[in-house]
């Protein structure tokens, strides 16, 4: 039997007027790959149309099979492309970005994991844009501090890794993964680089129970994050994990205001929220005391106006 699920109403919404004809040609230009449309992001016509992609390097094929992800998977990953990093740097330019995401599929099967190329692509960004912002949504690196060390030191502004779900539904979620592991990881990024920003993101809808949420955002902030992202999982494909319930905007709202009142600097929440969703603006808003994050300079209260006029 094929699934269907009616989407509430609040989940219908209205294509972009301005066109994605730009962001795609000049994709098709660098040839470069976009989390945006390799996991099926329902946000890609409204970032497109704004001049704006979240970059996926390391290839197409990732090297875990997670329940919840549109992202291909299998046991080899591609062969890696040395000239990406400057493709991505180039693509960045051209659009006009200066606030990059860089995300990637996960390769266990390379001897560094990748980090190396997150660095590479790092740097490449920075010389090219001297004044640009770079955020990495990472994949776990096994919680090594070497290679975590590699991609903060490139100069990453912002450390992104995602603990998805709550620990109970993990293994059904992202079996190879580990939620002690991943809280590892951002813990090890904000010991390394304390002025560094940290960053999670949870999926709900998966059957997730509140005070479980609020227990990973317990978890969380004992790891030193400071940002948190809550949006609705939606699934993929008939063969990806079931949507167990829609959260309305309402408790998306309810949830965030609580979360920051336990001691989050940003929660950004609502149903169609994503690790990367408008996070140049999540960016530029966080509170300056007592974070030492940067977020609030000068310079970047400048970027957010500079990129939307790009």
């Amino acid at each position: 039997m094929r699934y269907y699920r009616r989407f509430p109403d609040w989940l219908r919404r209205t294509l972009p007027e301005n066109s994605t004809a730009r962001t795609h040609a000049i994709l098709r230009k660098f040839q470069l790959n976009t989390v945006c449309q390799s996991a099926k992001c329902p946000n890609m016509q409204e970032c497109y149309s704004r001049n704006t992609a979240t970059f996926m390097i390391l290839g197409k094929v990732c090297t875990r099979h997670c329940g919840f992800c549109g992202v291909e998977s299998g046991s080899l990953g591609e062969v890696l492309r040395s000239d990406e990093p400057e493709r991505v740097a180039f693509a960045a330019q051209e659009l006009g970005l200066k606030y990059i995401v860089i995300t990637s599929v996960t390769r266990d099967d390379l001897d560094d994991e990748g980090a190396g190329h997150y660095a590479a692509t790092v740097r490449a960004i920075k010389a090219m844009i001297p004044d640009s912002r770079v955020e990495t949504l990472t994949p776990d690196f096994h919680a090594s501090e070497d290679l975590i060390a590699r991609v903060l030191e490139a100069g990453t502004d912002v450390f992104n890794h995602n603990l998805e779900t709550v620990e109970r539904l993990q293994k059904i979620a992202r079996p190879q993964a580990d939620y002690r592991r991943s809280l590892t990881v951002l813990e090890t990024a904000k010991r390394i680089s304390p002025d560094v920003v940290t960053k999670s993101g949870l999926m709900l809808g998966l059957g997730e129970t509140e005070s479980e949420v609020f227990e990973a955002g317990r978890h969380l902030l004992s790891a030193g994050v400071s940002v948190l992202t809550l949006g609705q999982y939606l699934r993929p494909t008939a063969h990806h994990l079931e949507v167990k319930e829609y959260i309305s905007p309402g408790r998306f709202a309810d949830l965030a205001n609580r979360l920051e009142a336990m001691g989050f600097q940003k929660v950004v929440a609502g149903p169609y929220v994503r690790s990367s969703y408008r996070a140049l603006e999540t960016y530029t808003r966080l509170p300056v005391e007592n974070t030492g994050c940067p977020g609030r300079a000068k310079h970047d209260e400048i970027l957010l106006g500079g990129e939307k006029n790009a």
